[in-house]
Formats: C-alpha cells, structure tokens, sequence
C-alpha cells in the first residue's frame, strides 16, 4: 500500500502514528529512537524541533509531516534555503505522495500551485504570511535548513512565518541549530501548541575526527589505502579545488575496472565546454569536482556518479554542506577559514558541522572520517622536525618557516574547540522593507495593528525593534507622498492593485514595463536596447562584469599608451573605466521618476550591464564568450544568468513590444541555453510530468536538433557570418582562419581577399546596418546535399554592397555541434 492509502483520515495521534510507522516498517526503514519521537510528536499536533544529525533521517521525519497533514486534509507547507533543494524535495514527495498531491512555488514558476502539500523557497512562504497573515491557508510548514534564521541578508523569510502563521504547526529541522528554547518558547506562545525539542542525539553514523599533518596528497593517498573512500576535499574557492583535482590526477585513485565502468556511464555525454573536457578526463580516474561555478549538468553528472558510488575522491567547495545528498565516508577539510565577502575569517562552528556532517553513508559505513589539513606553513616545519629526528644539534639549526602574511591564524587548538563546539545560538536577522510594508498593508483589517505587531513581537532587541519602527515610519510616509497608500478617517489601504506575485518573481518587471516605453521602435538599436532594459533588472553576474571591468581597463590603458598619456594619468583616468551600462543614464533618470510614485522599488537596486548584449553584438558562442572573458571555472554561473535572462525577456516585455529582431533574439538565446546545458530548461518542463528514477541513465538525453528551431538557427548563421565580418574590419587574417575548424579559406588565402577589398575601400562597417537580417543571403538549393549556401553582403563605405563573403554552413556537423558550422568559400566583388 501507498503512504497515502496507509494514512487514516482522521485526527487520532494513535492512527496516524501507527500509519506512518507501518509504512516505513513495509518500505524497510527502522525508525531511529529519535525519529520516532519526533513522529509521535507531530501526530499528536505539537510543533517540533528536530536538531539531530546529518545522517539521522530528517527527511524521512518530514515525509511523515506532510503524510499526517494530508490525511487530515490540512496544507502543508515544505520550504528549503535554495531552489535546488526545492525541487530535489519535489520530485522526491512526488515519488511517494503522486503528482496530483505535491506542488512547487520557487518565483520563477509555480507547478501545482492549488496542491495540498507544496515546496517552495522561504521567502515564497514569507511574502504569502505577510499578505495573508493567520488566514493564509497554511496548516503545517516543514522548515528545512532552519539555521538559516541567522543569514543576514535572508533571515528575516525563516522568521516572518513564525511570526505570523499562528494556526501552523511548525517543524524546524536542521543538524546544527543551537541552543533554541527561546524560539520554542515563542512559537508555543503564538500557536498555542506545546513545542518538542529532540535534539542532542547521538549520531547514528559516529564521527572520528583526525587534524593531520602530512601533505595533502599523501593524506588522501593514505585515505584510499585504508578504505576510507569515498573522499570529499573541501576547500573554500572554486580555483583550489580545481586545481587539487588536478594534482591528483597524477596518482592512482581508481583501479581499471573502476575507470572502465565510469567510462561505460558517461560514454554518452556530451562534454562540450572546454572545462567539460578537463572533468571528462578527471572523472574517468574517480576523480570529482563540485562547485556552484560549474554548469548543472555537470554537477549533477558529480552527484549522480557518487550517490552510485563510482568516484573515490571529489574535490569541491563547501557546497555540498546545503543539503545536497552525495555520500561521502571521509571529509577532508584543507582550511579552517574562509573569505566570507568581507574579510578571512575562521569558520563558526555551525559552518564546521554543518561541513564535517557529510561524512558517514547511512547503510553503508559504521562510521565516518572528519580530516583536518594542518596549514602548509606547519607541515613544512613538522617534515623538517621529522628529518632531524632525535639529534638535538639538526634541531637547533632548524628554521621555522612562518605562516604567510595575512595568514588568520589557526591549528590543532582552534580544531579540536571546532570539534567540541556546540553551534552558535541563532541570532535574529529581522529587515522590514517597503515591499514587506505593503503586503502587510494589502492584507487591509488592522493595518496599524499589523504592523506593529510586526515590528514589536519578533525577537529582535529592544533596541533594534526602535530601528525598525522608525524605518516603518519612514518608508510609511514614503508610500503616502507618492500616493501609494491613503489613510482617510483612519482607514489605511492601498491606492494601486497589487499583482497576486507582488515581490516574488522579478520586483523590478514593472519598472521594465514601464522604461521599455521610452525607447525607439524605429531605432536600429530598438532589439538590443530592450535586452538592456530586461538585464537592469537582473542581479549582477559579479564574475562577468569583473571580467569585462578587467579587459575593458587593459584596452583603455593600450589605448592611452598609444596616445602617449603619462602613467599617472593613464592611473587617475582607469579609475572611470567600468564594464559597459549601455542606457544608464536614460534607465537611472526613468528609475528615479518611476521610484516616486512606487517606491518600493528602493528596495530593489537598478544594475545596468551588458551581458547578453555583449554576448550577441560580439556574435559568440557559449564557449567562445567564457572563453574570451576566462570564466571556465564560473560557466555555470554564465548559463545561469543567460538562463534567467531568457525568461526576463521572454515573460516581462508584452507581445505587441516584441520586434522581428527582438524576437530573433529571444529565439537565440533559448536556444543556446538549451544546447549547452538542456537541464535547465528540461528541469522546468519535467516539473509538468515528473519522472524522476534513481536508477535512470547518468547521460542524460540530448538536446533536440537545434535545426528544428528555424528562427534561433537562423540566428546562429547571422552570427557566425558577422564574426567574419568583424574581424575583415580588424583585418586579422590569421583569427579569420581559426574560425574555420572545418575546411575553409586559410590565413594566407584570407589575407589576399582583405588586400583586395582593401585595395579599393578603407574600411568595412560592423554597426546594426552592417549586421541587419537583409545583409545575409541563405540558398537551400542545395539542402538535400546536406549544406546552405551563404553570401554576407559587406558593408562598405560607398554602400556599393557589392563585396560578399560566400559561405556554406553544414547541416549534419551543425546538428551534432549544436551550433551553426560554417565553411567560408570565397571573398568575391560582384
């Protein structure tokens, strides 16, 4: 039987005790002493709070909230830290409870938003206690990764809901949480349910902790000699654990029939990034690596082939300690700091066994291995101690190499307190918000009365509850002088109707809406300019625009040096050079008018920047844009926003403001999204009918043809043939030959063709005239032989247009690579 057909629909604790504990007995699960009582607990309607170990089965504990919730036709609520959890809770509810019952809010798309047990991120789960207070239609909320109460920036969406959801059952779940009687106090005071702690529990896969001393390398040798795989290397930048992986490629980590059935999984797969390569070739040798950088596919092709127990080492960042379920016996810490975005800093001990919590595989070790890398500075000294031995004269002569400048101290006194550490007491991390002001103001009732509660019951101090009345007051006038909010006769309300999504899903999408008005349609730049306007509203992609900060001051400092500006000059005048912000000025002035009649979008900040714009008047591809910008190790962070804008675009500018151009555009980048990584795009599609399979193949399939997809491969051919054009007007033969991986015109034969236009005009236009849509000529005369013939008019000077570069593009080579692949033929005047 069904966990749901098991489950009685009726409020006896008995029934719903015994209904969960059978199941779990037929499925082959024996409950831990903790878990039990924490079932127990929930069927009886008491709130819970489970702080228990990584390892100790929370998730099975949630799985019998939302069972008992369902059977007495309550709606329950499941909310994680980030979307990736989200929807890996998702397809695992659904997998036991059926589609019909299990829905998904995150603010990019909702599935099943009406189901009677939905996951969703916390502040999904916030903004609707806000606008709905204790009618929302909330019964039961299963809070995972609760620690996260103390996030300074997110904090305040793990308490709002404590705060206002009165009705609710609550269950907090985290393995390190801390000292939590004053939160369970308060939640018994508003709910009016008693509230259980089961916390302190032994772990059911005990830990041994180890601080070491030898190299890193001979520490993992020693690890794989003594069955202490699999080994998880955290460190705390994507770079070390990249380049770790790659000394270690120099070592036997797995024996030939280890590599030969990895190579039989992953013999499909399509690696097609540069960094895809270097992961195909490490993953081959067991070895992993797993960090937010890397595109999706290739993170979950990690997960997938540990959880299958194929790789013995995975080099990676602290990543995996959210959450994400990767088996692993032994970490292996190489620090215990970390660049926290302000300073170095040593790790709280909440971070320490929120890491170390990953080692030990439930069903499979009887304990788990927690190592800690000495600091380099102390192995050197502790190998010299070692070659002196016992004779005292070496020892005297020994010089002790000195941490490094900078170095935040710390060793084997500052582990074993980590170890011995309880986790850090929450600290509240209450904001309020002009977005946050007018939910509450939306719900109507008492609104003063709301908003006081708001600020003067949560568990900020006495002092900080002052702050936040004062700033409630401030953004309150704010709202009335633009004449959001009246108060007449002391009612206050709303002028404006809100979207049912207010604060969800891209704030900034109505002052899009409304900037879009102010361009040209007529303009050539129209298309790109509406791209400009949707990428404001995004968050900054930091890796990028670092970049392009980086190789945009390289190019104005050769620029200077050619106009021979001094140094000091050239020094004062780089600190003005930025990446680009095509419309600032146009987009900061419509902002701020837009601001004083909504000003809640001051919560939100404007970011001009030229990512995708970039990407497409360069006319590059995935690979060619991280290349050129150096971000191999940040491709995932890349595709992601090349994702989020697609959708931006794609869902904010209204039908009749979407040009041919704009649309081509749109087309393009969907497309591309889809052919480097498709799992972005499947996963939103298998949201729909999920059909998610442990055992299901670690290849996944291939992105459709992308010439199904006429108008986005039209788009691709445009961009290779400008690529072309753009470099004929540097006159750079040499690059043009190296665009010609499959035959064409070589670098001798390129040069002669640029002598010859040359020799009649100066130079070779690349602006929008240059690039338009009716500069391209496409034959499909000859499309049963497999190729279409191209022509790229050139725009010269004289606007003669009677230069064209003649091209073929390849169908079948263009279908394998996923792009356009194009041969140039001839550089001919008509």
């Amino acid at each position: 039987m069904s966990l749901v057909d098991r489950m009685p629909a009726t409020d006896d604790p008995d029934a719903a005790y015994e209904g969960f504990t059978g199941w779990a007995a037929d499925e082959g699960f024996t409950l831990y002493p903790a878990q039990d009582e924490a079932v127990l607990e929930i069927a009886t309607g008491a709130n819970l709070i489970l702080a228990t170990p990584t390892g100790s089965g929370k998730s099975l504990v949630a799985v019998a909230a939302h069972a008992t919730a369902l059977a007495q036709g309550r709606r329950s609520y499941y909310t994680a830290p980030i979307k990736a959890l989200v929807s890996e809770k998702f397809f695992a509810l659904v997998d036991i409870f059926g589609a019909e019952n299990v829905g998904m809010v995150t603010g990019d798309s909702s599935v099943n938003s009406h189901a009677p047990i939905i996951c969703c991120t916390a502040e999904i789960l916030a903004n609707l206690a806000l606008r709905r207070g204790a009618d929302a239609e909330v019964d039961q909320v299963v809070m995972d990764e609760f620690h996260f109460y103390s996030d300074p920036d997110r904090g305040w969406a793990w308490q709002v809901p404590l705060l206002l959801l009165s009705r609710a059952q609550f269950v907090l779940m985290s393995a390190t949480l801390g000292d939590m009687s004053s939160i369970a106090a308060d939640l018994s005071r508003r709910t009016g349910r008693p509230t259980a702690q089961v916390t302190g529990v032994d772990r059911p896969i005990p830990l041994h902790y180890y601080y070491v001393t030898t190299p890193v390398q001979e520490t993992v040798e020693d690890l794989l000699h003594s069955a202490q795989a699999p080994v998880y290397i955290v460190h705390f930048s994507q770079a070390a654990a990249m380049e770790r992986a790659q000394a270690l490629s120099s070592i036997k980590v797995l024996d030939r029939e280890g590599r030969d059935r990895i190579g039989e999984e992953i013999g499909g797969f399509r690696f097609t990034t540069a960094f895809g390569r270097t992961l195909s070739r490490l993953l081959r040798s067991g070895i992993g690596v797993h960090h937010a950088g890397m595109l999706p596919k290739y993170r979950r092709l990690v997960e997938q082939l540990a959880q299958r127990g194929l790789l013995r080492v995975i080099c990676g960042t602290d990543t995996l300690g959210v959450g994400i379920n990767v088996p692993i016996r032994t970490v292996l810490l190489t620090a215990l700091t970390k660049y926290d975005g302000t300073r170095m800093r040593q790790l709280t001990a909440r971070e320490f066994h929120q890491i170390a919590g990953r080692a030990g595989r439930a069903g499979f070790d009887t304990a788990g291995t927690v190592d800690v890398q000495a600091p380099e500075h102390e192995i050197e000294n502790a190998k010299q101690i070692e070659k002196a031995g016992d004779d005292p004269k070496k020892r005297r002569k020994i010089i002790r190499k000195k941490a490094p400048e900078g170095f935040v101290s710390w060793g084997e006194p500052s582990f074993r307190k980590l170890v011995d550490a309880d986790p850090e007491p929450l600290s509240s991390s209450m904001v309020l918000t002009s977005a946050m002001l007018v939910n509450v103001i939306a719900r109507g009732g008492d609104v003063f009365g709301n908003v006081r509660s708001l600020v003067f019951d949560n568990h900020e101090p006495r002092a900080r509850k002052y702050a936040l009345a004062r700033r409630a007051i401030g953004i309150y006038r704010t709202l009335v002088a633009a004449g959001v909010v009246e108060n007449i006769d002391g009612e206050i309300r709303l002028t404006v109707d809100l979207a049912p999504d207010f604060a969800l899903n891209q704030p900034l999408s109505p002052f899009a809406l409304a900037a879009l008005e102010l361009l040209d349609r007529d303009a050539p730049t129209y298309a790109l300019d509406a791209v400009s306007v949707i990428e404001s509203t995004l968050d900054d992609p930091r890796a990028v625009l670092s970049q392009q900060e980086y190789i945009a001051r390289g190019e104005a400092v050769a620029a200077m040096k050619a106009d021979g500006v001094e140094y000091e000059e050239r020094m004062a005048a780089l600190e003005e050079v930025t990446y680009a912000k095509p419309l600032a000025e146009l987009l900061d002035a419509a902002f701020e008018t837009f601001a004083s009649s909504q000003p809640w979008v001051r919560d939100f900040a404007l970011r001009p920047k030229s990512v995708v714009r970039d990407m497409f008047e360069r006319a590059m591809s995935f690979g060619e844009f991280v290349s050129f910008y150096s971000l191999g190790r940040s491709e995932g962070l890349v595709l992601r926003y090349l994702s989020d804008a697609f959708r931006a675009i794609r869902q904010t500018v209204p039908p009749e403001a979407k040009s041919e151009e704009l649309l081509d555009i749109i087309e393009w980048l969907g497309e591309l999204v889809r052919q480097v990584d498709s799992s972005l795009v499947d996963e939103w599609e298998q949201l729909i009918a999920p059909t998610a399979d442990p055992e299901a193949p670690v290849v996944p399939p291939a992105p459709p043809s992308v010439l199904t997809n006429r108008r986005a491969f039209m788009v691709l051919i445009r961009n290779e043939m400008f690529r072309r054009v753009q470099l004929a007007a540097l006159d750079k033969a040499d690059d043009l030959a190296a665009l010609e991986s499959h035959g064409g015109l070589d670098a001798e034969a390129w040069g002669d063709a640029l002598d010859r236009y040359y020799g009649e005009h100066d130079s070779i236009g690349t602006g929008p005239a240059a690039r338009a849509p009716s500069m391209l000529v496409v034959d499909e005369a000859r499309a049963s032989e497999g190729v279409w013939g191209l022509e790229q008019i050139i725009d010269d000077p004289t606007g003669d247009h009677d230069w064209r570069i003649r091209a073929e593009v390849d169908l079948a080579a263009s279908d394998e690579a996923g792009t356009a692949v194009v041969r140039t033929l001839d550089v001919i005047r008509l």
